[in-house]
């Protein structure tokens, strides 16, 4: 990377510091960039009236295809999954040594159309492209359509004379029709190339071909949204215009900047433009930012002066919690979902081994077979983690553990760590296990006496300083760091930031359980639990 880059970078991170960090960002009146600082790739974003709406990515999570609100494009909350599951594969279900890290439901689109609205994703497990659709965005419920092919980073368009596409593909875009409905492949319908080499504007020495395609029509013009990655360069967003929607498009390069891209554009009620985009940062994993967009000749131009600001003329961020992560106690009140929408299982979950229920107040783990390591269990409870910096913290009860079961939290990625209780030969022990080079080491264990441990787990991702270090504690209130620092790495199998993780799996008997009595999130920049 050129010198002047790797000095624009420095200052933009050290600003990011600063201001997530200092006490002067307490008076800043406009929001930052990034405006979420955790793991909310390929972003689609709508706006219905004074409402914003984005959907996201979660891959091999369930439930999957997270909705957000906002009113200011800002300060957002999860309001619902388009998705419970995608199927009963094994991959989906962490059986027969299958998994399906890294895969999953794929890059969604957001739209409203006629009163109801869709989100439409692709999965590489099934092969197969999902439409979801309902008239009620935020308490549903969403029905589901699926077919085949899986179109890769499609964009789900209405047009304005009731027909309906997808757009498709990578370098070589396509294009194919649907039925009114979107409920499928319209018949008779066939492929179209849309755009031969949607790379085109980026240059010819290319590493990665455009895909994450958006389109939109704004004042009867056809603009598609794309990403492209220049080798020894950053990534890049291309977009094309058309005046009719099979083309010929024209493309440019629309920022260059930071790697922020992947995106498209979303206006305010009072006629302002910004275009929606996340940058990959390291172990936590990518994250949205918000750039302006003003027009010059018909064509979007994003940024000031082609750069990425730190700030945006928008209300400022008041915090992540409890809108994308929260605390837990696991205590409800009649009428409360048992899963507050923070939460999502790794793989599909077997419900009939998890319970809030069996012992009120807390979060019961149950074990149902025999497994051979961490990331292939099932039932593995999990919420993002949070930059610049952040701290997970738990409580369990561990008296009803079978020989052989390990329970206790954990930061999920390929390079995990984790601090747990195992239980072998008729000894309980506090473990703390690091799999830094993507195989499980253990890094220290220490005999425990007592059945209620607690564990904490503190992240560090301040300019992608990326360290994790654990802590345990006897009586909840003096900690001691255990076995040494993980250094975490994001990682293409897993293709998702770092996330807290509660566990319980045996190794020998099924039958056990732990109880958690509750899960705390703390950002510790900001000081917020």
């Amino acid at each position: 990377m050129p010198s002047f880059l790797q000095r624009r970078f420095l200052l933009a991170a050290l600003s990011l510091a600063s201001a997530f960090g200092s006490p002067l960002h307490a008076q800043v009146k406009q929001a930052q960039n990034p405006i979420i600082f955790v793991d909310v790739p390929d972003l689609s974003m709508i706006r219905v009236g004074d409402t914003y709406y984005m959907s996201s990515t979660t891959m091999h999570m369930t439930p999957g295809v997270p909705i957000m609100k906002s009113k200011d494009l800002v300060n957002w909350h999860l309001v619902s999954y388009a998705s419970d599951t995608l199927g009963s594969q094994d991959e989906l279900m962490l059986r027969n040594g299958k998994s399906t890290y890294g895969r999953g439901s794929w890059a969604s689109s957001l739209r409203f159309h006629q009163g109801t609205y869709y989100v439409s994703t692709f999965a590489q497990t099934t092969g197969k492209t999902y439409i979801y659709f309902t008239k009620n965005i935020e308490k549903g419920p969403w029905k589901a359509v699926s077919f085949k092919p899986s179109y890769h980073d499609h964009s789900l368009f209405f047009d304005d004379d009731g027909r309906v596409y997808l757009v498709f593909g990578a370098g070589k875009l396509r294009l194919i029709e649907l039925t009114a409905d979107a409920s499928g492949v319209k018949l008779g319908a066939t492929e179209q190339v849309l755009i031969e080499n949607a790379s085109a504007p980026a240059g010819p020495n290319l590493g990665l071909p455009a895909e994450g395609s958006q389109l939109f029509k704004i004042k009867g013009k056809y603009y598609l949204f794309n990403i492209t990655w220049p080798k020894g360069g950053m990534r890049t967003v291309v977009v094309h215009r058309a005046d009719k929607l099979t083309g010929p498009y024209e493309g440019r390069v629309a920022l260059q900047d930071l790697g922020v891209a992947q995106g498209g554009l979303i206006d305010t009620p009072d006629g302002r433009w910004f275009s929606y985009l996340f940058r990959d940062y390291g172990a936590v994993g990518r994250i949205p930012y918000l750039v302006p967009v003003t027009w010059t000749d018909g064509w979007p131009v994003l940024g000031t002066a082609g750069k990425v600001p730190q700030t945006l003329s928008l209300p400022p961020s008041k915090g992540l919690i409890p809108g994308i992560i929260a605390s837990d106690e696991f205590a409800r009140r009649k009428g409360e979902p048992e899963l507050p929408l923070v939460w999502q299982w790794n793989h599909n979950p077997e419900n009939t081994l998890w319970s809030l229920t069996d012992r009120p107040g807390y979060m019961r783990l149950k074990t149902g077979r025999v497994d051979t390591t961490f990331l292939l269990a099932r039932n593995t409870l999990t919420q993002r983690t949070i930059g610049p910096t952040c701290a997970g913290t738990t409580a369990l009860d561990v008296s009803h553990l079978k020989d052989g079961d390990f329970a206790g939290l954990a930061l999920l990625q390929k390079r995990y760590g984790l601090v747990g209780v195992d239980y072998r030969n008729g000894a309980k022990s506090i473990v703390m296990i690091s799999a830094e080079s993507e195989k499980p080491v253990e890094l220290q264990r220490l005999p425990l006496t007592q059945n209620t441990v607690y564990f904490k787990a503190e992240c560090d991702f301040t300019e992608r300083k990326d360290v994790a270090t654990f802590f345990y504690s006897l009586d909840g209130k003096t900690w001691k760091a255990i076995g040494g620092p993980l250094k975490m790495a994001y990682t293409l199998p897993h293709f998702m930031g770092y996330r807290f993780g509660l566990f319980n799996y045996a190794t020998k008997n099924p039958g056990g359980y732990a109880d958690f009595d509750y899960f705390r999130i703390a950002d510790k920049t900001n000081g917020t639990k």
